[in-house]
């Protein structure tokens, strides 16, 4: 037998198994990020989601307030029931640090925002909005950032001619605000 035969044959079989094992650790490595791309998709959208329905009920409850009972026990219900704070814990988990960060500033304006519903601000008042600007602040904030990692480009206020996120311009609670305020500063 000639080593030579022999050393060329094992150094041709250990380049195939390495280049097999790297392209297996390489497609491995592909599926991993794949799948995690898919998972924050799927928890960023559902972050969104549940306090999309939160926020619609404690805009309800603000609405119609005075119909209920008990304001601060159904303003909690409409946190629950959206299972925000369910969702908030699997965003934590999958989330980047960035996305994590500003789903926390949004969950804690929405809580602000059921503190003040619970304490009887009505959906005219300033008290509620005081607290309802910064949280819709907040969700654009979320939605950037989400939009940003996922997509690579992020919206801006200017995307839909408005000059910032928070919605006072568009506001008309706000706007008959403002027009009081500058009316009795004359």
């Amino acid at each position: 037998m000639e080593w030579g035969t022999l050393v060329a044959t094992l150094g041709g079989g250990l380049i195939a198994i390495a280049g097999t094992v790297l392209a297996d650790r390489l497609r491995t490595r592909q599926e991993h990020r794949r799948g995690l791309q898919a998972r924050r998709r799927d928890v960023y959208t559902e972050f969104i989601a549940a306090a999309g329905a939160a926020h619609t009920e404690l805009r309800r409850l603000a609405q119609n307030g005075a119909g209920e009972s008990d304001l601060e026990q159904a303003s909690r219900v409409a946190l629950t029931d959206a299972r925000i704070y369910e969702v908030r814990e699997r965003l934590f988990i999958d989330a980047s640090a960035r996305i994590a960060g500003t789903g926390q500033t949004m969950f804690e304006r929405l809580s602000a925002l059921r503190k003040a519903v619970a304490a009887g601000a009505a959906i005219s008042t300033p008290a509620f909005h005081d607290i309802y600007h910064p949280y819709l602040e907040a969700v654009w904030a979320y939605r950037e950032a989400v939009r940003d990692e996922l997509e690579g480009h992020a919206l801006t206020p200017t995307d839909f001619g408005w000059s910032a996120w928070d919605g006072r311009e568009r506001c008309p609670h706000c706007g008959e605000r403002g027009a009081d305020t500058a009316s009795g500063q004359r």
